[in-house]
């Protein structure tokens, strides 16, 4: 299990998934799915996140599936920022989707 929050064009959002790495092609792709296209990650400490969000980890745990997937812990933005530290967010995981750019003629 990773738990990993993700800077996108909305704000921070706090996901848990089953894939072993939050660069893993999959994920991307579900993400890219759901109108993510560019993000910067960092894993936190499953432990810590369990922690922090308690009951509500716990239903989003039990909701998971066994095969590959993810759940969005949280999505409110400030919360997700202000409620972990920078010391605790790991190694920065880098994705952008080529961009399409429309220009006027």
């Amino acid at each position: 299990m990773k738990a990993g929050i993700f800077f996108t064009g909305t704000g921070p959002i706090l996901l848990l998934t089953t894939y072993s790495d939050l660069n893993d092609s999959a994920l991307v792709a579900k993400l890219d799915q759901k109108g993510i296209k560019k993000f910067i990650a960092y894993e936190v400490p499953e432990s810590l996140v369990k922690e922090k969000y308690g009951q509500q980890f716990n239903i989003i745990m039990g909701d998971l599936k066994q095969t590959d997937d993810l759940r969005v812990l949280d999505y409110d933005g400030h919360h997700v920022f202000y409620n972990f530290a920078l010391s605790d967010l790991g190694n920065p995981v880098f994705h952008e989707k080529e961009l399409q750019v429309l220009k006027a003629v």
